[in-house]
């Protein structure tokens, strides 16, 4: 067996040791073993997740070659759990696989404590009542679910958790933590020391730009009552005063620092994200809060005193111009104030762990080091209960998801696969699902859409005929294409989950193969 070093290299670098160590300890219940739940299991097991357990009480038939790859013709009669689970194993032999030949809507209604034992729980192919009930039951015992549902050319991803925090959220696009428009003592007397007059002009064009902001910002705000550059004029004369610095055309030290100016102009203090983060109810710790919350309110009690309205900062810089003695100077200095923020907010971490009664070192230093790095991108999810949502969704939302040009076959779609589970419950079969009767199911669907839409209080709203007689066609077939693309998308969300890396899905995700697009619902 290759060593897993070696063997996860290229996902390594994506979610590193903590992540992998995560999916290792990992172990994963799958709820049917169709198309869409075999390739959801299929990308973790070669992710390398600790142990699935697949639950399908279905035996092969012949259809089942033609849209799963998990069976061959060798397959035909037996367990569809034992033949998936078989062909899973063989992919990664590191995984501990096993599968208990039973409908996962009778272990539902029979032994709810049954799924206490997962880590996450992935329902596929489930229809509405069985949702519902599987949300309760894993709510009750803390345990993350994340719904799947491949449906002709549709199909959805929801998650289901209270809570989800996330300190790694890994947004593509951040603002550095330069704090060039709000210096601290130590970078702003670096900066004086700093001449831009000076005469030799290798050392002019070596200036590091985050100097030449520092020491331009402070002029500026001297001549200005203390205020930075705030309108488009002002921002304006702000780079052209940058630019008269300038004594030859090749300075990139001053086109990087007129680049980079907008980092002056941006508003002092912490996001509205964070503001909202540090006002929430769960600030007030007890001996019954996570390490999450336990870090907040050290946090919000750090912006409040020693960091004077700032989060800790990050203390990394980006590569600029520079001689590489003003280089390293500036990466010292970056590194040491991170370095007293993050002390501050450890001393106040064991602090309250003190004041709730537990035990102070119970968070350990890497913990509170990544949080501290991470400050200004934390991400909390909250997620409603699936039943909630489907007694009473958000109003406007749904309206505006079925009237929006934009998003009415995604509105549409989430409607029509709720109601073809209300159509299977009155008539024991999906609309279109037998030959011979498809205008009588079409005309049915339609009365089961106008009923589902009154229940939920959106009269007056129709769903386009195209789109009832699409439901229909599909005969709630799963496709294989879109079985692997859900299945793609749920594997991603369940390695967000629990790597806690990355922000996961906050609505319903909805799948429009007709137009090819993706969108999400919050409902």
């Amino acid at each position: 067996m290759a060593e897993p070093k070696t063997k996860y290299d290229r996902q390594l670098r994506i979610w590193g040791e903590q992540g992998q160590t995560a999916l290792e300890k990992a172990s994963i219940c799958l709820l049917n073993c169709g198309p869409t739940g075999s390739e959801t299991l299929k990308n973790l097991v070669l992710g390398g997740v600790g142990s699935i357990t697949v639950i399908d009480g279905s035996k092969v038939e012949l259809g089942d070659l033609g849209n799963n790859f998990m069976v061959d013709e060798s397959s035909v009669g037996k367990s569809k759990a034992k033949c998936v689970c078989q062909f899973l194993q063989e992919l990664n032999d590191a995984v501990k696989a096993k599968f208990i030949e039973e409908y996962p809507e009778a272990l539902i209604e029979t032994n709810p404590s049954f799924f206490s034992q997962f880590t996450l729980v992935v329902a596929t192919q489930l229809v509405e009542d069985s949702m519902v009930k599987l949300d309760r039951i894993c709510r009750e015992a803390n345990v993350i679910l994340v719904f799947a549902r491949s449906y002709g050319l549709t199909g959805l991803v929801r998650i289901s958790l209270k809570e989800h925090t996330v300190i790694e959220s890994k947004p593509e696009h951040f603002l550095d933590d330069l704090r060039l428009n709000n210096p601290w003592p130590e970078l702003r007397g670096f900066a004086e020391t700093i001449d831009l007059d000076v005469t030799d002009p290798v050392a002019h064009k070596h200036i590091p730009y985050v100097l030449i902001l520092v020491k331009m910002a402070e002029e500026w705000s001297k001549s200005h009552d203390g205020k930075l550059p705030s309108t488009r004029e002002e921002k304006k004369e702000f780079k052209e005063h940058i630019k008269a610095r300038m004594t030859s055309l090749d300075e990139d030290n001053y086109k990087e620092a007129i680049e980079a100016s907008f980092k002056v102009f941006a508003p002092r203090g912490i996001s509205s994200d964070l503001q909202q983060l540090i006002g929430d109810r769960f600030v007030e710790v007890d001996s019954s809060s996570s390490d999450f919350w336990v870090m907040v309110a050290a946090l919000k009690e750090f912006i409040e005193n020693e960091g004077g309205g700032e989060a800790p900062l990050e203390g990394s810089i980006p590569d600029m111009t520079s001689s590489t003695e003003h280089y390293v100077c500036l990466q010292k200095l970056y590194q040491a104030k991170a370095e007293a923020d993050f002390l501050v907010i450890e001393q106040r971490v064991r602090t309250i762990l003190k004041r709730i009664g537990r035990d102070p070192n119970s968070i350990s230093k890497t913990t509170i080091k990544s949080f501290c790095k991470n400050a200004r991108k934390l991400k909390v999810c909250r997620y409603r209960l699936v039943e909630d949502e489907f007694n009473s969704p958000v109003l406007p939302e749904l309206q505006k998801y079925l009237t929006d040009e934009d998003y009415s076959v995604a509105g549409g779609f989430y409607i029509l696969l709720r109601a073809v589970d209300r159509f299977a419950a009155n008539y024991n079969s999906f609309p279109g699902q037998f030959d011979g009767v498809m205008d009588e199911d079409i005309s049915r669907l339609k009365t089961t859409a106008v009923g589902l839409l009154n229940d939920l209080g959106c009269n007056g709203v129709t769903l386009t005929e195209d789109l009832i007689n699409e439901m229909c066609r599909f005969g709630a077939a799963e496709l294989h294409a879109v079985a692997a693309f859900i299945g793609g998308i749920a594997s991603q969300e369940v390695i967000k989950l629990i790597t806690r890396q990355f922000v996961p899905l906050s609505g319903t995700f909805i799948f429009n193969g007709i137009d090819h697009k993706s969108q999400l619902l919050s409902l």
